[in-house]
């Protein structure tokens, strides 16, 4: 043991001191760890970053040797004697610094005077070059062609390291490097301006940039005037779009966020996508709701759009005590007069930890019932239905980052670089040190360019598809025996099931030949460890819940849980909903998943809750709610956060129940769609301008910490739930945040070990944690798993057809999804000026060949139809659709997807089948009438 230990540990002198290093540590990385500060320009201390050794500005002298080494690059060895201030040293270092100094703009003219190369200067002490600056422009100056970022070739050093954070770390692949030796310079794909080029302006080359070469275009303007250090406060927090859960750093000057920098999170590694770095000015939108409405009595019809910017022929504005007395009174008088199942809530995924647990609480206290729901009832309800039955539990088995320790990844119904892009550079390293990357999607995606397999299999087939793959497995008996039978049940009449679904047979429904479900089958099943992760294209069917258990069947079959680099893992699309919905804000069960229908469970929360009795029965869903609106028999809701009027599935059912409501309160931080149906707006605080806990798709509870106030009189939504509360009879005398996450602690056995001071310390703990000082078991259920017998179960599921399927009216087929730069209803991110400039129009997309059929030229316009609506859209083309189906974003109102989905329910889930229609595609200048206008 002793020989083993010394094997793994190098001691040599550092500076006079012994030191011990790690293997694999290098020479910097020890020093820095001890506090001494060696120079280093082309080198980047954060994870994904390879050290290169090319700027030769962080040399030391090591005795023995002739020639100076780079610290950032070396490794030490047993016995080594390394001197960091050595004059020799010290006089290398400061001569590398002065001849870059040469060809730099001088700094006061500098591009970002705070850069990290001007600190290097001053530490080297270096104020001015001895050298001539070469004559004559070399190599292209300013480019200016990107909404976002700014490329200033005049300050680059050629250190390298934009390539590296572009091609190794995001590995998007985009820029190189043109010329030779002095004449070297960055490009963008074959030397495209870089606005031109590829780049999905993720930042990474920004952040990793020491010069300012790359820079982000707001801070060169007049008012920041190239310095990026120029900021009065910086707050670490977390990004508030995707479930990925990035930690960001936002600077703060003058009261507003001016940028943001990804650190070193759980989750992110310092990473961030184009959302997290540049769409944050949404919060200083002049949208913003910053004082109380109130509908005016001699208001139009409710439902008629309202200027964000002017709402006031609609809504007049009042006082705090007025608006929720109005809004209190209004459901309280429902209740009285109804009862309390006239009223029902919808809390947010957007919201934290806290402000989750207070909604779900006020809708079963105040009204008697548990008819509150949010988000994750359109993403991955059927997902978390199907693990709860199959595994005892809703979480992910494994983080995402464990895919680094997998051998085979299946990527289904997920498109992670356009919806998780933190989460996809895992997938795209994983891929590109060897791994096999299987892609099972009706749509082709960015993935491909990485995938072993590309599996574009026919829409609504995934039961089929999944059952073949499953049926090869079984039959060429490629299952774990050991594991099945220690860790799960019900596999041999799975086996008998699955023995009918053969490739063969499976290859005429899915569009998938036979030998390639073979050899996926083989791949995953031989694989030493294999992970499983799926979006929203498995969960939103009226099969969804099928598609997630065959998913839990194919790793079960295999032991690919429990083990590093094995799990499973729905991606999640908000940033909180999975801690929304741990804190309960689920129609059937009290947080942490604890069944309403237990009389234990209600027992341990009237306790808690202070002699509040729960309901028994369990509560109805979004959809469920929105036809009971519909139908007279609920009449007044409370919505935090979630915007029905642009989400719902047939979307304008559910604006007409919306128009029935007697009275709704309406709770955000803009004017939305559905605020525009509203009796009383309150509002509220973005994600950056309150502070408290969130959890990510990994488990992983992290710390919002506030950065900025809140505009006008907008307030935290935890308080505006505490005050509505009490005026509807409830006693809360919560203070703080804190007092709140403490009470949630009291019933919730995930929340073990994770206190409110740990997370302001660390900033994240996974869940579980074993100890106070345990960070998280990034993987679970290697020992069994939480149902009876600590055993998994294999669930059958047969074929079944769409809700509706492509026929002669409607002969083609609808899908919908996101886009990058764009995120839920596009409440937040078309209010966020990058990200809307970027992409600023509704579009569709549709296969080259179709279009042309149609008549129609890409950057035209086509007619969607389904039996619940039309919409007329910019149509794209883009082969990655094939060529009977239409790909449509949902976050645009002028064209709202959801005006077309389809409302039919997974019986398990109660998911709509938002990712199929059938639908009609047409030119509409083949209307006479349209053609003549």
């Amino acid at each position: 043991m002793a020989d083993g230990a010394q094997l793994r540990t190098v001691t040599f002198t550092l500076d006079g001191q012994t030191v011990t290093a790690e293997a694999g540590q290098t020479i910097w990385e020890v020093a820095n760890g001890r506090g001494l500060k060696i120079p280093h320009l082309c080198h980047k201390p954060a994870p994904g970053y390879r050290p290169d050794g090319n700027c030769r500005a962080c040399m030391v002298e090591i005795e023995g040797e002739r020639v100076l080494a780079a610290s950032c690059i070396r490794e030490p060895s047993e016995g080594m004697v390394v001197t960091t201030s050595s004059a020799r040293a010290e006089t290398a270092r400061k001569m590398v610094v002065e001849m870059l100094v040469t060809d730099q703009p001088a700094r006061a003219e500098a591009h970002d005077r705070s850069a990290h190369f001007w600190d290097m200067a001053d530490a080297a002490g270096v104020t001015e070059s001895r050298f001539p600056k070469l004559e004559g422009p070399r190599i292209p100056l300013l480019d200016d062609s990107h909404v976002a970022m700014r490329v200033n070739l005049d300050a680059c050093i050629q250190c390298g390291l934009c390539v590296r954070a572009c091609r190794e770390v995001q590995v998007n692949d985009v820029i190189g490097m043109a010329g030779r030796g002095h004449d070297a310079y960055p490009v963008f794909d074959l030397d495209d301006p870089m606005g031109d080029s590829t780049c999905v302006a993720c930042g990474e080359c920004v952040q990793a940039c020491p010069t300012g070469a790359l820079m982000e275009a707001k801070l060169l303007d007049e008012a920041q005037q190239g310095d990026s250090k120029d900021f009065d406060d910086e707050v670490s927090s977390i990004c508030p779009f995707c479930g990925v859960g990035c930690q960001v750093s936002l600077k703060v000057k003058d009261g507003a966020i001016v940028k943001a920098d990804g650190i070193n999170g759980p989750a992110n590694e310092g990473r961030l996508c184009v959302k997290g770095r540049f769409g944050f000015d949404y919060i200083h939108h002049p949208h913003r709701l910053t004082k109380p409405l109130i509908r005016r009595d001699d208001a139009p019809e409710k439902g008629l759009n309202v200027d964000p910017g002017n709402p006031w022929t609609h809504f007049r504005e009042a006082t705090w005590e007025e608006a929720l007395d109005a809004a209190a009174h209004g459901l309280g008088d429902l209740r009285s007069f109804y009862g309390g199942k006239s009223v029902a809530g919808f809390g947010s995924a957007k919201c934290t930890n806290e402000e989750a647990y207070l909604f779900q609480k006020l809708i079963r206290q105040a009204f008697g019932h548990n008819n509150v729901d949010h988000c994750t009832r359109l993403c991955h309800a059927s997902s978390v239905a199907a693990m709860m039955e199959n595994i005892g539990s809703g979480a992910v088995t494994a983080t995402f980052n464990e895919i680094e320790n997998a051998d085979v990844a299946i990527v289904i119904g997920a498109n992670p670089t356009e919806n998780h892009p933190v989460a996809a550079t895992f997938f795209k390293q994983f891929a590109k040190r060897g791994g096999e990357l299987i892609v099972l999607d009706p749509r082709g995606q960015a993935l491909k360019r990485h995938a072993a397999h590309m599996l574009q299999f026919r829409p609504g087939t995934d039961v089929a598809l999944l059952n073949g793959i499953m049926n090869v497995i079984v039959e060429e008996k490629l299952y774990d025996r050991q594991y099945i039978e220690g860790f799960t049940e019900g596999f041999f009449e799975f086996r008998e099931h699955i023995r009918a679904f053969t490739p063969e047979r499976m290859a005429e429904l899915c569009g998938i030949e036979a030998a390639q479900i073979r050899a996926v089958a083989r791949s995953f099943a031989r694989a030493r460890a294999g992970m499983i992760f799926w979006g929203m294209g498995v969960s939103q069917h009226i099969h969804g819940t099928d598609n997630a258990r065959c998913l839990i069947s194919l790793a079960l079959l295999c032991g690919h849980v429990g083990r590093p680099g094995t799990g499973l893992h729905p991606l999640r699309g908000q940033n909180n909903v999975q801690g929304a919905s741990d804190a309960g804000l689920i129609p059937q069960v009290l947080p942490d998943y604890q069944n309403v229908t237990d009389p234990e469970v209600r027992e341990l929360f009237r306790h808690i809750w202070k002699g509040t009795q729960i309901d028994a029965t369990p509560g109805l869903t979004v959809v469920e709610i929105m036809d009971r609106v519909y139908r007279g028999e609920i009449r007044g809701m409370y919505i935090l956060g979630e915007n029905p009027a642009m989400s719902d599935p047939d979307v304008e059912h559910a604006r007409k129940a919306l128009a029935h409501l007697d009275h709704l309160v309406v709770q955000d931080i803009f004017l939305t769609e559905t605020a525009n149906y509203a009796d009383v707006i309150l509002p509220a605080s973005a994600f950056p301008e309150k502070t408290g806990t969130v959890t990510n798709t990994n488990r992983q509870v992290q710390m919002g910490r506030k950065a900025v106030d809140a505009p006008g009189e907008a307030r935290e939504d935890w308080r505006i739930i505490v005050d509505m509360a009490n005026r509807l009879g409830l006693d809360w005398d919560y203070d703080t945040p804190r007092m709140v996450f403490n009470e949630m602690k009291m019933s919730m056995r995930s929340l073990h070990h994770i206190t409110w001071s740990r997370l302001e310390n660390e900033g994240a703990v996974t869940y579980p944690s074993l100890s106070n000082d345990d960070p998280g078991q990034p993987i679970v259920f290697g020992d069994g798993f939480p149902r009876r017998a600590g055993r998994a179960m294999f669930t059958p599921a047969r074929v079944t057809p769409p809700a509706e399927v492509p026929d002669e009216r409607y002969p083609m087929i609808l899908t919908t999804g996101r886009q990058l730069e764009h995120w839920h209803t596009g409440s937040m991110t078309r209010r966020a000026s990058v990200l809307d400039a970027v992409e600023p129009e509704a579009n569709c997309s549709l296969h080259p060949k179709t279009l042309r059929k149609l008549g129609v030229e890409p950057g035209g316009h086509v007619r969607l139809t389904t039996r619940r609506g039309t919409i007329t859209v910019m149509a794209r083309a883009d082969r990655a659709v094939a060529e009977d189906m239409v790909f449509l974003p949902f976050a645009y109102v002028e064209a709202a997807a959801n005006i077309l989905t389809n409302a039919a329910l997974d019986p398990y889930g109660k998911i709509p089948e938002f990712k199929f229609a059938a639908v009609r595609v047409e030119n509409p200048l083949d209307d006479p009438q349209v053609a003549a206008q």
